[in-house]
């Protein structure tokens, strides 16, 4: 199975989907101008303005704008910041962080996108707002029969790749942390996520508001000083590792020959592929958090969705990848979550794969919350909350993270990547089909700005 998977994400992701979702992020930074710069301290403003702690915005009719930040921030910042970025550096070499950075700058002019859409179609279902891509996919063609039917393939995706297999591989990677640091079997620690996750799902939109904004913004700000504390024990490797970075990215590790193509097709395949991973623009995911935020106007969290990925890419991974880039253990046959324990441990000691356990708990288990949350608007979407719905995809959900705690991570990721890409693609359609209205929606309060 994993090798007929790894087929197909060779495919998907070997050049497909790396030319849709960077020429799509490319085609909306020329087309609203690089709003990703000019709209970034905006963006910053707007955040910075309405952080809280008091979880009291969540109702039927959404949560405030920080709160839809935080839901989609928890989501973006888990394994892939980790893991992920481990990942990444051991298969396709230093690199691979380039393409994260490449594809991320680009990302956050498609997450601008995503959000003003998201905002646009938000609807209410049972007198509760709810929106994601699904209700901007079916307007492509005014409610055709072709437009739902492509919402309907965007929605069981979802379902299926961060509800299902996405936690899965959140509850993966903790479990795997955990036996590392800790020896506790995988089994028990994924039955403990699932009840804790399960507290948090059966509690609706104000319970997961609640969590996601206190929890976000400690562990972000707590594993950011901690990663400045080992570079800067880690000073004299500094420069040559972001050097590694920029070379790597265009020339590979090999010295020549066919071999030099395949390492730089490794680096933008797995660059790329673990970009999306980490912060999901153009993969349709944060959109069901940003359409629910009480904002004037979609243009103004469409500012906002831009600053998640700079959270996510450029704060959180690079801090990553810097740690295990200048601690020397890039390339010595480790991957994943234990690579980047082995980079904290090198400096902090047993300490360092302690922490990094705690952290990715907290990580991935904020993630598991936002992807539940992703998944259940498309529950909604696809049911209408008839019968018991909700009730059976919470439980199923919670399952799927007890049998992600025990399966081989290699299987698991592939799987995720797959899901992911049956995401992108009719997310990305309806984004470039729509990017008249984006814009026109983008131009219209820019306007109205000037004239105040």
């Amino acid at each position: 199975m994993e090798q007929a998977v790894v087929q197909v994400n060779e495919i998907l992701w070997g050049s497909i989907l790396i030319f849709l979702l960077m020429g799509t992020g490319i085609f909306y930074t020329f087309k609203l101008r690089f709003i990703q710069i000019r709209k970034f301290g905006q963006g910053i403003r707007r955040v910075t303005s309405g952080f809280s702690f008091h979880g009291k915005d969540a109702d039927h009719n959404g949560m405030s704008s920080f709160q839809a930040l935080a839901t989609a921030v928890a989501a973006q910042v888990g394994t892939g910041n980790l893991a992920g970025a481990a990942t990444a550096i051991a298969s396709g070499g230093a690199g691979a962080i380039f393409w994260m950075w490449l594809s991320a700058f680009f990302g956050m002019a498609t997450i601008y996108a995503e959000a003003t859409l998201g905002q646009i179609y938000k609807t209410k279902v049972n007198g509760a707002i709810t929106g994601g891509p699904a209700y901007y996919i079916q307007a492509i063609f005014k409610h055709s029969f072709f437009s739902r039917l492509l919402a309907y393939f965007f929605s069981i995706s979802c379902i299926l790749a961060l509800g299902f297999m996405g936690n899965a591989v959140q509850a993966n990677s903790i479990a795997s942390a955990f036996e590392i640091a800790f020896h506790i079997n995988p089994m028990i620690v994924g039955i403990v996520v699932a009840i804790l996750s399960g507290l948090i799902f059966f509690g609706g939109t104000k319970r997961i508001a609640s969590v996601t904004e206190k929890v976000v913004p400690l562990m972000a700000g707590m594993y950011i000083i901690i990663c400045i504390v080992i570079l800067i024990l880690n000073y004299q490797n500094f420069f040559p590792a972001l050097q590694s970075i920029f070379v790597e990215a265009f020339t590979g590790r090999a010295a020549m020959g066919g071999a030099l193509g395949i390492t730089v097709q490794k680096a933008m395949r797995y660059g790329v592929a673990r970009g999306l991973f980490s912060n999901e623009a153009g993969m349709g995911s944060t959109p069901h958090a940003h359409a629910i935020a009480k904002v004037n106007t979609p243009v103004e969290q469409g500012d906002v969705a831009i600053i998640t990925v700079f959270i996510d890419t450029f704060v959180v991974l690079t801090a990553t990848a810097m740690v295990i880039l200048t601690s020397g253990l890039a390339f010595k046959g480790k991957t994943g979550i234990e690579l980047t324990q082995a980079a904290f441990e090198m400096r902090l000691g047993q300490f360092g794969t302690v922490f990094i356990a705690i952290a990715l708990f907290f990580f991935a288990l904020s993630t598991i919350i936002g992807w539940y949350f992703f998944g259940e608007a498309n529950i909604k979407y696809l049911f209408h909350e008839k019968g018991n719905s909700v009730a059976i995809y919470r439980i199923l959900v919670m399952c799927m993270i007890v049998f992600g705690s025990m399966q081989k991570v290699g299987l698991v990721w592939e799987l995720a990547d797959m899901l992911n890409g049956f995401m992108v693609l009719p997310n990305l359609i309806a984004l470039l089909l729509m990017s008249s209205l984006v814009k026109a929606t983008s131009d219209r309060y820019e306007k109205r700005e000037l004239q105040k």
